[in-house]
This record gives structure tokens, sequence and C-alpha cells, in this order.
């Protein structure tokens, strides 16, 4: 499966700064899926659960704070208010 790259980042500085496979996270329209390839948008996101896919075929899930997605041709950015890995 085709990887990009995943930052995401809250007040306190960066949290997570690697290649990924998929993101899911909870959108202000419900929960959505990030895939390499995705067209590029932004919307708001929902505190909750954060699912990180890797390459390595592993996850990571985490708690979130609520932050804003941005989705764009080379890399995704997720800035939460806060972030607690599980």
């Amino acid at each position: 499966m085709s990887t990009y790259k995943l930052i995401i980042s809250t007040p306190d500085g960066s949290v997570f700064d690697d290649k990924a496979e998929i993101l899911i996270v909870r959108g202000t329209e419900g929960e959505l899926a990030v895939m390499a390839g995705h067209i590029p948008f932004i919307t708001a996101v929902k505190p909750g659960e954060c699912k990180i896919v890797l390459p390595d075929d592993g996850e990571k899930t985490a708690t979130i704070g609520g932050g804003i997605l941005t989705v764009q041709n080379d890399k995704t950015t997720l800035l939460c208010s806060d972030f607690k890995w599980n």
C-alpha cells in the first residue's frame, strides 16, 4: 500500500513525523480515513480516537483533542490541542 508523510503536532510540539498508510480521525461530518493520493482538503477534527496504520502493518492509536486536519498532495498535517498515545 502507498504511504505519505504524516505530521501530528500539539501546542507542546511534534508527536509524530513519519510515513503512514492510513490516518483515521473523527471530522465534523463523521469518521474519515486519509490514504495516499487523497484529494487535498481542510477540516475540523473532533476530540476522540486517532488511528495510524503504519507501513510495516503495525498500528498506533491515541486520544486527541479537537483540532485541524490539512491534507495536501505531499503530506497530511494534524494540529490538535492534546495528544496521548494509548
